[in-house]
């Protein structure tokens, strides 16, 4: 036995599917403008700048990434000054 459903629960229903379809499409405008916006020039500043966060640059004339331990022993005065 199926119960008939209220019109006002198929508006509803509707409503919801419209709201999903409008709420993806905001989604890819707004990550298209924070892109365009945001990420885009600070990638053409960075490169403009020659700055080098990852310090990529210097890998392929070192031969290694490795970077030697620091062996000194911990203590709490250094500890309290990350730097």
């Amino acid at each position: 036995m199926t119960s008939a459903r209220s019109p006002w629960r198929r508006l509803l229903d509707g409503w919801l599917a419209v709201a999903g379809h409008f709420g993806e499409v905001q989604t890819l405008v707004l990550l298209g403008v924070v892109y365009a916006l945001v990420i885009g020039p600070m990638a053409i500043l960075t490169q403009l700048a020659r700055r080098d966060f990852l310090a990529k640059r210097g890998l392929r004339a070192a031969g290694s990434a490795w970077l030697a331990a620091d062996t000194t022993p911990p203590d709490l005065e250094r500890n309290k000054h990350p730097f």
